[in-house]
């Protein structure tokens, strides 16, 4: 049974429970409600409502982080337009130019939401510290300046689906947004029927209630003292939008700090601990009798530090024939030392370099020499690894002729010498990267595999140092929009599509804790990752909810700012209630088609 199929049936058994706990009345009982169609709870608690009041008492500071929020919004709010709609354009170009591109993982319904476990782009453990954080934050800024503002919050919660999904504040909403009859006004544009309905049939019970409430005054003796009657509070539109953008400012805040100490600090005390992993160990070779194994990665050969894979074939380059060599391995942070027996018969050592590629229009391919076959010998220098070949190379120079032995492919229909080898004169072309040395145009190796026949195993080099270097780098790079686009697409596109989602798997064996977080050991690399998500997805949270569509919290200030700009050419409320409710819904359908379109755009384009 698939994992999908397992994931979908415990949904289905949640849901069944939620309903059948819904209609006995147990979730009221506990003051939890169900939201929307599916089986989403709203669980709600009126604990923490007087810390709301002593966190709110510097007013003044509260208004002036909102104020700032709402520039920030606005500007979020142009900068996530500008994103989809540069996304639709060229999605649209791709179909009338036929080059639409095919579905994937990047526009999977799944990867659409931010759930840690649904999205595969979010690691569990990950994910779920950063949502946490970001809801929290977020729902607690809207609950801070309603009390700023004197608005009444009822209570607050999390939504939660078999896992948190949403925070909540739930502040009163006559106070916030109007009168029920202004909130009538603004349901019959943008409400559905049955909303629409259940609204009325509450002002039916209302009225009948109150109605019944009256005539029993009306007969009560003695007629009890008259009481002055609360003053109702109503935010005004400025009210309204602070504590609307509080909650994206507070993300903004977040994500910036998080960045802060990611990129500054934590990313100061990773260093890279080599370059040289194992993805490849050889049937009862060496490396597979000593016990090294897949993953491990090699920081030392006898007493010579290893930082990449040449490093290590340039010392076995010195090794002879029935030597023992220690290699120091590390797994899991742990480094143990395996030894290793070379094998006494040359032939066992020394098979030459495989040529993995040839370069179009390069020497090489001038000559005759092909994809698969074997380099033997350079001039009198004999092939024993890709350390000799590299070393060989750098000490030539342009059009310098050299000899090249190759035992050739079982395809080769070349002249062979009795030994069955062929061997080439090449002319040496000037290097393309502007070195002294002559240029061949041989690729050796695959994706940065190195072949190390002598012990029997395969060497990845991933750049891990390059790639620390690049990750240092991004914060210099957000003067710039290319910067931005790279932090926002750095856990799921990386800088080649590979994603960058923290230093967990098999990335975090290349890396290592050095001065302050020495002793932390690996709790650098969980502070890391926690600093990475909790950054990442507030700074997301937050530029979503700047979009100007309802029922998120920029569609609401968007309408409200709309409607004081219609006001003031008009001078008309009910005009420009219309106008600016009108607007609002227009954008907040063309955001939810374009996000439509980009999802399923690609499955459309393989059906035309």
């Amino acid at each position: 049974m698939s994992s999908t199929s397992i994931v979908l049936g415990i949904f289905l058994l949640y849901w069944f429970l939620i309903s059948i706990l819904d209609r006995r009345g147990i979730l009221e009982k506990y003051n939890i409600s169900t939201f929307g169609p599916l089986p989403i709870l709203m669980i709600r608690t009126t604990k923490g409502l007087k810390l709301l009041d002593i966190l709110a008492r510097p007013k003044s500071y509260w208004r002036v982080f909102a104020n700032v929020g709402i520039l920030m919004m606005f500007a979020g709010m142009v900068a996530m337009f500008l994103v989809i709609a540069i996304s639709d354009l060229a999605l649209y170009t791709s179909f009338l130019n036929n080059s639409v591109p095919e579905p994937g993982k990047y526009n999977a319904p799944r990867n659409i939401l931010l759930i840690p476990g649904v999205n595969e782009f979010i690691p569990f453990t990950w994910g779920v510290i950063a949502l946490i954080v970001t809801l929290v934050v977020h729902e607690f800024s809207h609950a801070i300046l309603c009390r700023v503002e004197d608005i009444r919050v009822k209570s607050m919660g999390i939504l939660f689906a078999l896992v948190p999904i949403g925070g909540f504040a739930e502040p009163d909403d006559e106070q916030l947004f109007g009168k029920k009859e202004e909130v009538k006004k603004e349901l019959s544009l943008t409400a559905t029927i049955e909303e629409i309905e259940a609204w009325e049939q509450r002002e039916r019970e209302e009225k009948r209630l109150n109605n019944k409430q009256k005539g029993a005054a009306a007969a009560a003796i003695p007629v009890p003292k008259e009481t002055k009657p609360e003053p109702e509070v109503t935010a005004t539109r400025t009210q309204r939008a602070r504590i609307l953008a509080a909650g994206v400012m507070a993300n903004f805040c977040v994500a910036f700090v998080a960045f802060l100490l990611f990129f500054g600090p934590v990313l100061g005390a990773i260093a890279p601990l080599s370059d040289a992993m194992i993805v490849g160990i050889n049937e009862s070779s060496p490396a597979q009798l000593a016990g090294l194994q897949k993953d491990m990665v090699i920081t030392q050969v006898d007493d010579t530090e290893v930082t990449t894979g040449m490093d290590l074939l340039s010392y076995l380059e010195t090794v002879e024939p029935g030597d023992t060599v220690r290699i120091h391995a590390s797994q899991d942070n742990t480094v143990s030392v395996y030894e290793l027996k070379v094998p006494s018969s040359p032939e066992e050592c020394f098979s030459g370099v495989p040529v993995g590629g040839v370069v179009e229009g390069s020497p090489a391919e001038a000559a005759g020499i092909e994809t698969g076959m074997t380099m033997l010998r350079l001039n009198d220098t004999q092939m024993r690894s890709i350390a000799s070949f590299v070393n060989f190379m750098e000490g030539t120079e342009a059009n310098q002729t050299i000899e090249v032995e190759v035992l050739p492919s079982a395809n080769y229909t070349g002249e062979l010498t009795e030994n069955g080898t062929a061997i080439f004169d090449i002319q040496l072309a000037p290097h393309p990267s502007d070195s002294e040395s002559g240029f061949l145009g041989v690729i050796y190796g695959s994706s940065g595999v190195l072949e190390c026949q002598m012990l029997g195993m395969s060497i990845w080099m991933p750049q891990a140092k390059f790639y620390l270097e690049a990750l240092k780098q991004i914060p210099s790079l957000l003067t710039e929009p290319v910067g931005w686009i790279i932090l926002f697409g750095l856990p799921i596109y990386g800088f080649a599509g590979e994603g960058f989602r923290g230093f967990s798997g098999t990335i975090a064996q290349f890396y290592q804790p050095v001065g302050w977080a020495e002793p932390l050991g690996v709790g650098i690399f969980w502070i890391a990752n926690s600093l990475l998500w909790i950054g990442w997805l507030n700074f997301y949270v937050g530029l979503f909810n700047c979009l100007p569509a309802v029922p998120l919290d920029g569609g609401h200030v968007f309408r409200d700012y709309t409607y004081s700009l219609m006001y003031r050419f008009t001078r008309n409320e009910g005009v420009a209630e219309r106008v600016s409710n009108s607007i609002t819904a227009s954008f907040s359908m063309l955001i939810l088609f374009s996000f439509l379109f980009m999802i399923f755009g690609p499955f459309i384009g393989q059906w035309i």
